[in-house]
C-alpha cells in the first residue's frame, strides 16, 4: 500500500540490509570464537546494556573493574596464580568489550531501519511477523549472553561458562544468521515477482544434520574437549578412544564427556558432507551452480580447519577460523535449501 511520502514495498533495499545484518553476525560469530579462545568472556562482570558501551576510562576505573574479575572462579583458580597481571586483564577484557559492543551496533543495525522501513511501508505483505521474529531472536541472543556468562562468575562455578549454555548461545546466533539470508532470499524472489521458497524434505535433513554436528562443536568448544586428542583420523591412538565415563549412561556421556563428544563431532562431520554433497547437486542439477559451489567450498573448507585445528593442538587462529567457517557453512546451506525449495 503506497504512502503520502510515495515510499512502496522496497523488497530489494530490505534483502540488501538483510544481507548487511547477516555479515555482522558472522563477524560476531568469529569474534566470539576469539573471546572463548582467549578466555575472555567472564572478564567483564556486569550486564550494562548503556553504560557498558564506554570501556574503563582512568586508572581509578580499571582497578574497579579488575577487583571485581578477581572475586570469580576464573581468576581465583587460574589466572590469580598464573599472575595475571592488570595489563593482561586488559587484554580479556577489551576482546570482550568489542563482542559486547557489535552486538548492540547488530541490534541496532536491525531495529532502527526495521522501524523506518514499517513506517514508510516498504516492507511487502507477510514480510512483518517473520521481520519481528528475527529481531525477537536477536533480543534472545543478548539474553542468553548473560546467562552463559553469568554460569562463570557465581562462586560454585569451575574457571568457564556452562557448555550448554554456550551451545544456546552460538546456536540461536547461527538459526538467527540462517533466517537472516533465508528472508533476504525470499525477498529478492518477491522483486521479480517469484513466491516465497519452501522447506524440502532434503533441506530440512541437510540443515537438521548441520545442526547437530553444530551443536556438538559448541559442546568441544565449552568443554575444551578439542584437546584431549591431537591425533588425527585416530583419537590417542585409537579409532574409539578410551576414558568415556559411561556411569551415568549413554545420553549422559554424549553431551558431557570430552572424550565422546570429540569423537562424535569428528565422525558425525562425514554424514553431513555426504548429505551437503547430495543437496548441491540437486541444487546444481536446477540451475544454482553458485549455491552449489559455495557449499563445497565451505564444507571442504570446514573439514580442513577442522583436521588443522585438532593436529596443532588448538592452533589458535585456524580454530578461530574453524568457527568462522563454520558460520559462512550455515549461510551457504541456508543459500542451498532456499534454492532447492523455490517454486
Amino acid at each position: 500500500m503506497k504512502q503520502s511520502s510515495g515510499f512502496d514495498e522496497r523488497p530489494l533495499a530490505l534483502a540488501r540490509w538483510l544481507f548487511l545484518v547477516a555479515a555482522l553476525v558472522v563477524l560476531i560469530v568469529a569474534i566470539g570464537g576469539i573471546t572463548r579462545l582467549t578466555e575472555s568472556g567472564l572478564s567483564i562482570t556486569e550486564w550494562k546494556p548503556v553504560t557498558g558501551t564506554i570501556p574503563p576510562l582512568d586508572e581509578a576505573q580499571w582497578q574497579a573493574e579488575f577487583e571485581a574479575y578477581k572475586q570469580i572462579p576464573q581468576y581465583t583458580q587460574v589466572n590469580g596464580p598464573a599472575g595475571m597481571t592488570l595489563g593482561d586483564y586488559k587484554f580479556i577484557y577489551y576482546w570482550e568489550w568489542a563482542h559486547r559492543l557489535i552486538a548492540r551496533v547488530i541490534g541496532m543495525a536491525f531495529a532502527l531501519p526495521l522501524a523506518w522501513y514499517w513506517l514508510r511501508g516498504a516492507i511487502p505483505p507477510g514480510y512483518k511477523p517473520r521481520l519481528l521474529a528475527l529481531l525477537a531472536l536477536g533480543g534472545m541472543q543478548g539474553a542468553l549472553g548473560w546467562w552463559m556468562v553469568s554460569s562463570g562468575l557465581t562462586p560454585d562455578a569451575a574457571d568457564r561458562v556452562r557448555h550448554f549454555r554456550l551451545a544456546a548461545h552460538l546456536m540461536v546466533a547461527l538459526i538467527t544468521l540462517a533466517g537472516l539470508v533465508w528472508t533476504a532470499l525470499d525477498l529478492k524472489a518477491h522483486a521479480r515477482g517469484e513466491g516465497r521458497s519452501r522447506l524440502t524434505g532434503l533441506g530440512a535433513l541437510a540443515l537438521a544434520a548441520l545442526g547437530v554436528q553444530l551443536l556438538f562443536g559448541a559442546f568441544v568448544a565449552g568443554m575444551r574437549a578439542g584437546y584431549v586428542a591431537s591425533d588425527w583420523p585416530l583419537m590417542q591412538g585409537k579409532l574409539f578412544p578410551d576414558g568415556i565415563d559411561w556411569s551415568n549412561g549413554l545420553v549422559h556421556a554424549l553431551t558431557n564427556d570430552p572424550f565422546l563428544v570429540h569423537f562424535v563431532h569428528r565422525w558425525w562431520a562425514w554424514g553431513v558432507v555426504a548429505v551437503l554433497v547430495v543437496l548441491a547437486r540437486r541444487v546444481r542439477r536446477r540451475g544454482n551452480r553458485p549455491a552449489s559451489i559455495a557449499v563445497h567450498a565451505m564444507f571442504g573448507t570446514q573439514v580442513l580447519l577442522g583436521i588443522a585445528t585438532v593436529m596443532t593442538g588448538i592452533s589458535f587462529w585456524l580454530a578461530v577460523s574453524h568457527q568462522l567457517v563454520g558460520a559462512l557453512l550455515v549461510a551457504a546451506t541456508a543459500w542451498c535449501v532456499h534454492a532447492l525449495g523455490r517454486r
